[in-house]
């Protein structure tokens, strides 16, 4: 056991490569399909809205992917983040857990969304691409691709799911600073936001939503890419400096992870931090528990159905096999903005079904009165998303408390809930309610989920 507070390494510690967890899973991974015929899609038919390079680690089987100088020269700017320990959480708890969590929130704009947001910006910038077109859901993603095309000299555009723009202006004040344009999805920019609009004029929108404009608008102008934030295998492979600089700062204290737990929404921040210690559980060199934590109105892992489908709302993306509410689901205006998507990355998925890590879902009230205690022991105020981690590691703790145990809880603090403060100011007001789960709606939207099989075609 360590005496330390927290663990700060150098900068030559900086990762080298990017981990690749394809090729260490017990089988491959399902393969995105062509909508129009059931094939696996092809490189090509990528080629529309993304890089070659991009496309090319998308499908990539090799263990190890080199991090480009240029890349790790702007990661310098924040990376490698700290690894502090909780104890004055700990204190409070009166646990004999001892837990610790990796600090992304240290980045410029807040959140471990820039480790990806730079690569992918470098790609597109050295394959000619003038403007990329994203959406965001609570301004996480957003921000840091604002950030990350500033630096890299392209314009951005972000749509953004209506519910955070009005609920987290200062995350739209953010992307304004960094140059990008920011527009309430769904707008009446694009053929897929007007339809929606259509239907429902009132909606509060969704990221599935946001998908759809961001990939239209891609689509359709040949200088502009679109740059996703999380779900896709190129956006967790970026993510694992995350894991690799956790795992080096562990053994750095002498420290062995019992739990290893973030929350999940698409699953970049998860896939990122526990990619390098799941390849060692597979390995047979760690045996950990590996928690995914989700919000109980969108309970994509725990009540999902494990299918193709869509990965945004028009069905302009390839098939996807992965947990899904249905591609038409539109969540509950929840202030974690970040945890409303109703799929999850296809990795993430599999090893939920294949019983490497186990899901778990909370109401958002259960996971303010978390991150309240937290930024009262710990002085950080953590994002909303956030929470939901900060939730099971203090429900581990509690359960140590109650067994004795010395556990190793570690989870990933994935951002700060600076621009989150009018929700904190509901919750301490009592304001705050929890959403029930949405039974009815995700029925129907389960009902409009395609019945694609590989080779299969059209039903």
């Amino acid at each position: 056991m360590s005496s330390e507070t927290r663990v700060i390494l150098s900068e030559r510690d900086l990762p080298e490569a990017w981990f690749n967890i394809i090729p260490r899973l017990p089988s491959p991974p399902a393969p995105p399909l062509d909508p129009r015929t059931g094939e696996p899609v092809r490189p090509e038919d990528l080629e529309r809205i993304f890089p070659r390079a991009l496309i090319e680690q998308e499908m990539s089987t090799e263990p190890w992917i080199e991090i480009p100088e240029e890349v790790r020269k702007v990661y310098r700017l924040w990376r490698p983040t700290p690894l502090r320990r909780a104890r004055n959480l700990e204190k409070a708890l009166k646990t004999p857990a001892r837990i610790y969590y990796k600090d992304e929130s240290v980045s410029p704009p807040g959140s471990h969304k820039p480790n990806t947001a730079v690569a992918q910006a470098y790609y597109n910038r050295r394959e000619g691409i003038r403007r990329l077109a994203t959406e965001t859901g609570a301004g996480q993603w957003g921000s840091a691709l604002a950030f990350a095309c500033r630096l890299f000299g392209l314009e951005c555009t972000v749509y953004m799911v209506r519910v955070s723009y009005e609920q987290k202006p200062y995350r739209r004040t953010l992307m304004h600073l960094w140059g990008a344009e920011v527009h309430p999805s769904p707008t009446e920019r694009t053929e897929a936001g007007r339809r929606i609009l259509s239907e429902n004029p009132n909606t509060p929108g969704s990221l599935g939503i946001a998908i759809s404009e961001a990939v239209e608008d891609a689509a359709t102008h040949r200088d502009t890419n679109y740059a996703l934030g999380s779900v896709l295998n190129h956006v967790l492979l970026h993510q694992t400096v995350i894991g690799l600089e956790t795992r080096k700062q562990l053994e750095i204290l002498g420290e062995k992870p019992d739990v290893l737990i973030a929350c999940v929404g698409g699953g970049s921040n998860f896939g990122g931090f526990t990619f390098p210690f799941i390849g060692e559980i597979l390995e047979g060199r760690l045996s950990a528990e590996v928690l995914a934590v989700e919000p109980a109105s969108c309970p994509t892992l725990t009540k999902g159905v494990y299918t193709y489908d869509y990965g945004d709302t028009a069905g302009l993306t390839p098939l996807l096999l992965m947990h899904t509410l249905g591609h038409t689901f539109e969540p509950p205006g929840i202030h974690a903005g970040g945890l409303r998507y109703h799929g999850d990355a296809p990795l993430v998925c599999q090893l939920v079904k294949e019983g490497l890590v186990r899901a778990r879902a909370y109401p958002q009230t259960a996971c303010f009165e978390a991150a309240v205690l937290f930024a009262r022991t710990e002085g950080i105020v953590p994002a909303p998303e956030t929470g939901h981690a900060i939730r099971a590691a203090i429900d581990e703790a509690l359960r140590c408390r109650e067994t004795g145990e010395e556990k190793v809880i570690v989870f990933n603090f994935s951002g700060h809930g600076h621009f989150d403060l009018a929700a904190y100011q509901a919750y301490l007001e009592g304001r705050l309610e929890d959403y029930e789960y949405p039974e009815e709606k995700i029925r129907e939207a389960l009902e409009r989920v395609p019945r694609f099989e590989p080779g299969r075609g059209k039903p």
